[in-house]
């Protein structure tokens, strides 16, 4: 408990307290060689924020607490984690590489602490999905895994690029790209095939009968796809120069600008479908491409042995094969 209230209170007693406690810092046993919980959350505030008063506004503390907390866990470390210079804090080679570790550890402990309070019965699954896969795809077949294992409880975060397992709290992925992803394993779910989208009235405007045609047409770009209309102008051995348009970074604002009017989209039409079906989008032209890439379920090499993982790979490659071979 004292550790604990070195959050606040009067200044002379922690002092005392820390003095006491270095020296036997090195007594200490690997399970109770961990600094106190308040500590590590001050350091990783000042970190993230590369400031003391930053820190001590977003722990509701004053500047002064936050600078003491720093300086006793720099004492039982034996390092210097930031360098001080007037009235600036910058983050030390070593600083930094603790930081990224303490960032992932204190992450890891608040999801687990969420995950046992959602379901303290049962097991839990925390995944990173792609904004529109998961929105279009995944989540409508969901509630068939859920119904098969009721026991977990699926934990669901987005992610549009690849990240590092070790600084996560995340036991799975939905990538889309090549099948390689640094400190993990790999399951491909399925490939993908493109078209061009648009909305009924900019068909009718554009009148596009052969793929050069939509070299002049506005067109709608994502942010993870850059090269997506090069490749596709490409398929159609088409050269189109420089190729201009408005770019966007979620796959359902390119969705929905397409069917504003704003442009033509490279879109996966099974993700598209209710637009495709009520008319609200249609093909500029009947030009569709199979994309080299794939989705893949990705996981790191630290859960090659975690049952709601297990039952979720086991689903989840059932449902992709049924979508492959509609």
């Amino acid at each position: 408990m004292q550790l604990w209230n070195y959050v606040g209170g009067d200044p002379a007693p922690q002092t005392r307290l820390w003095t006491k406690l270095v020296p036997k810092w090195n007594d200490m046993t690997p399970r109770r060689f961990l600094p106190p919980t308040a500590l590590l959350c001050a350091f990783d505030a000042a970190a993230r924020h590369q400031s003391f008063t930053a820190a001590a506004r977003e722990l509701a503390l004053t500047q002064s607490a936050v600078s003491r907390q720093i300086r006793a866990l720099e004492e039982l470390l034996g390092s210097e984690l930031f360098h001080r210079e007037k009235q600036k804090v910058k983050l030390t080679l070593a600083g930094n590489a603790y930081a990224r570790e303490i960032r992932g550890a204190l992450a890891r402990i608040s999801s687990a602490t969420l995950g046992f309070r959602a379901n303290p019965g049962g097991a839990s699954l925390h995944l990173a999905l792609l904004p529109m896969f998961g929105l279009r795809w995944l989540m409508p077949r969901l509630p068939g895994f859920l119904a098969a294992h009721p026991d977990i409880t699926v934990h669901v975060s987005t992610r549009t690029t690849p990240f590092d397992f070790r600084t996560e709290t995340i036991d799975a992925a939905i990538h889309f790209g090549e099948g390689e992803w640094a400190g993990a394993q790999l399951d491909r779910l399925m490939g993908e095939t493109v078209a061009p989208l648009c909305s009924p009235a900019l068909r009718a405007r554009l009148g596009a009968a052969k793929p050069a045609d939509l070299i002049e047409a506005p067109l709608l770009h994502l942010m993870s796809r850059p090269d997506a209309w090069e490749r596709w102008f490409a398929a159609m051995e088409v050269d189109p120069g420089e190729v201009h348009g408005m770019l966007l970074d979620q796959f359902l604002l390119v969705a929905e600008a397409a069917r504003a009017g704003l442009g033509v989209a490279l879109l996966p039409e099974f993700l598209v479908e209710a637009e495709l079906r009520s008319g609200d989008l249609v093909r500029a032209l009947d030009a569709p491409v199979v994309q080299a890439d794939h989705y893949y379920l990705v996981w790191p090499h630290t859960h090659e042995r975690h049952p709601p993982l297990d039952a979720f790979r086991t689903w989840i490659l059932q449902e992709a094969r049924k979508e492959s071979g509609r």
